[in-house]
């Protein structure tokens, strides 16, 4: 994963393995290494946990009230969906990092595969999810807007699935159980630098240009709207939207940042020892920073909104009766406490008055 893109595995031969060239003599990779074997498992699986946990919610709630489906529903049915996909293919490159892959060539096209499908059906669907708030809000009243069934949103969805398939098959094909320096990994091994050239570019568009060229235009043209209604919730409607922005262009630009610094590298710029371990080190950093937003996806479209929250709340109640009965016991006790306090207090406060 970590360039090209590459699947996140062995340090070790980052750059003669990913850019066909050997760091300087005087260049010692030893410290980052060690770092990454320590530092990605850990990271890996707190984003798993806390990203499995909260998507799963969302997967769980849309199927339990399916029939009260929208095409909105169906958009982040399927975010939620495409972000356990590239959840599911985490612990595996934990693994990969602390010691080798140990899990055969067919798992290391299919483990492969689940990680850029699920990367780019993530970025699609929030795209997709924009663009659907666009039509909402600024063509209310067009034909587009009057159609926006669920069997709508599942030929979008089928659509964008395809489309993230096509985007990830290249690393898909290429990808390889490979031994390097008596190790086993999966790494890409590309027929010639044309191809690795085009990996690069195409996730730097897909993942930050285009979305950026996207989301900001309709962004553009929906807050301009919401200013001019006289609603008390336009605020927070408002706030959300620049929240969803923010978070994704914070969270995935620095990653497309080093992605570029490497293509630069690729291409026999910036070959020093320091950018090299500068690159290798950051790499580490940026890219956890980025898979951690599949973990804010659940709360910035879902979680934020009442009725949404109301429904996890209510499922929630009905599979854990017991947790949720002592948890209402123990509001209603401290509720009671408080109301207790504070009727004692104002009877104090009459008292002195008097």
């Amino acid at each position: 994963m970590t360039e090209d893109p590459e699947p996140p595995n062995d340090y070790t031969d980052y750059y003669k393995d990913y850019n066909n060239q050997d760091p300087p003599q005087s260049c010692n990779n030893g410290n980052t290494k060690a770092f990454g074997e320590v530092f990605l498992p850990t990271l890996y699986s707190i984003v798993f946990i806390i990203g499995f946990i909260g998507n799963g919610l969302v997967v769980w709630v849309l199927i339990r009230h399916r029939q009260k489906s929208k095409m909105t529903d169906v958009c982040l049915f399927n975010l939620a969906l495409s972000d356990l996909l590239f959840l599911v293919s985490l612990p595996f490159w934990a693994q990969s990092s602390m010691a080798e892959w140990i899990f055969g060539k067919f798992m290391c096209h299919t483990i492969t595969g689940l990680y850029m499908i699920g990367l780019y059906g993530s970025i699609f669907f929030m795209v997709l999810m924009t663009v659907d708030r666009y039509v909402i809000i600024v063509h209310a009243h067009s034909l587009i807007s009057r159609n926006r069934s669920v069997k709508t949103g599942l030929v979008l969805a089928s659509l964008v699935w395809l489309l993230s398939l096509f985007a990830a098959l290249p690393n898909i094909i290429f990808a390889q159980e490979s031994d390097v320096n008596n190790r086993t990994s999966c790494r890409y091994n590309f027929p010639n630098q044309a191809w690795k050239s085009f990996t690069y570019i195409l996730l730097n568009i897909l993942s930050l240009i285009l979305p950026l060229i996207i989301m900001g235009f309709c962004y553009s043209r929906i807050i301009p709207i919401l200013l001019r209604i006289k609603s008390q919730k336009r605020h927070k409607v408002i706030r959300i939207i620049l929240a969803v922005v923010g978070i994704y262009f914070l969270f995935w630009t620095p990653y497309n940042i080093v992605m570029f610094l490497s293509f630069l590298q690729f291409q026999g710029y910036l070959l020093s020892c320091e950018w090299y371990q500068g690159l290798s080190l950051s790499m580490q950093w940026v890219e956890t920073i980025a898979f951690s937003h599949c973990c804010l996806n659940p709360i910035i479209y879902a979680f934020v909104g009442e009725k949404f929250r109301r429904e996890v709340f209510k499922v929630l109640k009905e599979q854990f009766p017991v947790c949720f009965k002592h948890c209402s016991t123990f509001s209603r006790e401290l509720s009671e406490r408080r109301s207790s306090v504070f009727s004692r207090s104002s009877e104090y406060s009459s008292t002195r008055i008097a």
